[in-house]
């Protein structure tokens, strides 16, 4: 499926304030595309944001180290990549936040996706502005399915990329895999105001599993959204509260080796 050009209603003003009806309309056009999508339900939006909010956006993210960001540097689950609290920015960003969080984005999302009830995340757990260098990586995984913290249940991903004039060759794509993690069913190339958005269940497998090839200079940036329900899931809770990180079937190859070696090094 080719991604779509929309764009989202939202009115730039000081409150950042959504077209509400236009919201819920454009939701409800995208619903067919998205729940049909494979390998789990997902849509791809272009031009996602309008073009002066998603500039300014881009201008006011954090280049300075924030209070409480978190670093990945090395691991399967993420390597050079920085993790950025909305709530640690400056007040514009966290203005614009709270706009994702409000009622008119959440009737969005329930019309194109079917899911009533959407709950935002306050706190941003796990979520806000991602920032890879060349040379990281996210590995393929299933999201954690439970915020622990209010005690909600995880139901949907939104990725707006920052990324201007991202080359095919810098790679980065977004990477949706199979349930039985053997075939990459789709690649996203994370370009400029292009949206994601996609089911969060335990085989909504995907990541960015290779490496970066950007200049030094050049990082992937990015707005990660969660949204939940109050629903109580069956699961056990070890099953919910952590992330599954999935290794593809060369992944697998490399860490028979490396376990190999290993043994024989203690032997």
């Amino acid at each position: 499926m080719a991604p779509i050009t929309q764009t989202l209603p939202i009115t730039l003003s000081p409150e950042l304030d959504f077209d509400q009806s236009a919201a819920s309309a454009l939701g409800d056009s995208l619903a067919s595309s998205y729940i049909q999508a494979t390998p789990f339900p997902h849509i791809v939006i272009d031009n996602f944001l309008q073009e002066d909010l998603i500039a300014s956006i881009c201008s006011h993210f954090p280049v300075e180290p924030t209070n409480n960001e978190m670093l990945y540097e090395r691991g399967y689950k993420g390597q050079r990549k920085r993790q950025i609290s909305p709530n640690e920015c400056a007040p514009y960003l966290k203005t614009v936040f709270n706009a994702f969080n409000s009622a008119p984005m959440l009737q969005f999302l329930e019309k194109l996706t079917g899911i009533e009830g959407l709950i935002p995340d306050p706190y941003f757990t796990g979520g806000g502005l991602h920032e890879t260098k060349s040379g990281g990586f996210l590995g393929v995984h299933s999201d954690f399915r439970l915020n622990k913290k209010l005690n909600i249940e995880r139901r949907l991903n939104a990725i707006i990329y920052l990324n201007e004039d991202w080359q095919e060759e810098y790679g980065g794509n977004l990477e949706l895999w199979d349930i039985d993690m053997k075939t990459c069913l789709k690649k996203v190339l994370p370009i400029y105001n292009r949206c994601v958005i996609f089911n969060t269940d335990k085989d909504s497998n995907h990541g960015h599993p290779e490496p970066l090839t950007t200049p030094e200079h050049i990082t992937r940036r990015s707005i990660a959204l969660y949204y939940y329900t109050a629903q109580t899931m069956a699961a056990d809770p070890a099953q919910r509260n952590k992330t599954h990180y999935k290794p593809r079937p060369k992944d697998r190859l490399s860490l028979k080796y490396y376990l190999n070696k290993l043994i024989k090094k203690r032997n």
